[in-house]
């Protein structure tokens, strides 16, 4: 019987081969077809998609809406959390009687202070700062300034456990619009917390510890402010202290003021040190503001600006400003108005330096150089 005959080995492989070339081009196929499928399926998702998001609009913004409060109330809890113990309660005797209000730890190069407001401490014995645990302690003032409506406090015999400082930034990027958070005592309720926006920067206020001077570049807030809230940190969205609250308007609803963080900043070292702050520059002048109804009055060539009254004997400007004159500009910054002025000499400049101050005097704008001074001393 005849045996049989071995395959030839290459026409083995050459089928092996062929076969596996199949298989490979029919995936590769069935890939291309799959491929296309999903995709024209992708597209009609998409066309569906945007149609239903044409026609619920309405009900995506909602759940947007919804979901931002939400995690606005997840930030605010967090911010309350990590700042109230840092938030103090503080209280003093006057001639009138007592006296409340707030401030807040801060750590100045490792010395451990309070700042709140020159108001809340100005005339006061047997002042004390309370924590928000409730533990009480004796303080004293180290440096106040009635011109910012600042005020340092020590606390006395306090362990080191029950100051907690807040961080302290720059002022300078505040917007209008920008939320901001208030922690205070209002009224004696220690630890509330309120909210608003900012409201406008660079205003001026008048207090009565100043003498009649302005107090500066001033934040407007809406956030609510009561008697008791003065001295406690303003805080931007972030927990950090862009402002100290320090004033309200009586009968007004969402009427706040704060003393910016920046003024804070500039004065701090020198009120620990020296005990007061001697940076406020002089004009030696007084005015108001222009308006259309002024111009039509006396005839003037601008509608803004700010208009000189009086002019100090033996001041600053003495000799170099006159009555009428109306300031229009500061080393080439616009001044439109009392808010411009005062809060451009707060924060851009120091006495003794060359003012270059853009008038009006006449129908001519003339430029005139005062060599600025210091402030006097605040009424005791």
């Amino acid at each position: 019987m005849q045996e049989p005959r071995p395959q030839n080995r290459n026409t083995t492989s050459f089928l092996v081969l062929l076969f596996a070339a199949g298989l490979l081009v029919g995936g590769l196929v069935t890939f291309y077809i799959n491929f296309q499928e999903i995709n024209r399926l992708s597209e009609e998702v998409a066309i569906l998609e945007g149609r239903l998001s044409v026609l619920t609009g309405g009900g995506q913004n909602a759940t947007y809406q919804n979901i931002t409060v939400y995690q606005d109330s997840a930030a605010l809890a967090s911010i309350y959390s990590s700042v109230r113990d840092s938030v103090v309660l503080i209280q003093g005797t006057t001639a009138d009687g007592g006296v409340q209000g707030s401030g807040f730890v801060y750590n100045l190069s490792n010395r451990i202070i309070v700042i709140t407001n020159y108001h809340v401490v100005a005339g006061t014995s047997d002042l004390s700062v309370t924590f928000s645990n409730g533990n009480g302690y004796a303080a004293t003032v180290l440096g106040t300034d009635a011109y910012a409506d600042l005020a340092v406090v020590s606390v006395q015999d306090a362990q080191a456990s029950e100051f907690k400082p807040v961080e302290i930034v720059s002022s300078s990027t505040l917007r209008v619009g920008d939320q901001v958070i208030a922690i205070g005592n209002p009224y004696g309720l220690v630890g509330s917390l309120t909210t608003g926006v900012v409201s406008a920067v660079g205003r001026t206020i008048t207090e009565d510890t100043a003498g009649g001077f302005a107090v500066a570049n001033i934040i407007q807030t809406s956030t609510p402010i009561n008697p008791g809230n003065s001295g406690g940190p303003l805080l931007n969205a972030l927990g950090k202290v862009v402002g100290i609250t320090t004033a309200i308007v009586s009968d007004s609803q969402g009427l706040g003021f704060a003393v910016p963080s920046n003024t804070i900043l500039r004065e701090i070292s020198s009120l620990v040190s020296t005990g007061t702050y001697r940076g406020h520059s002089y004009l030696g002048v007084s005015g108001t503001d222009m308006t259309y109804s002024a111009t039509q009055e006396i005839g003037a060539s601008v509608t803004y600006g700010w208009r000189i009254a009086s002019v100090t004997s033996g001041g600053p400007s003495d000799g170099r400003l006159r009555v009428d004159d109306i300031i229009i500009a500061m080393n080439g910054t616009l001044i439109r108005n009392n808010d411009d002025l005062a809060s451009y000499l707060e924060e851009k400049t120091f006495p003794r330096e060359t003012l270059l101050i853009t008038v009006m005097r006449g129908s001519s704008a003339t430029d005139v150089a005062v060599v600025l001074g210091t402030r006097p001393s605040p009424p005791a």
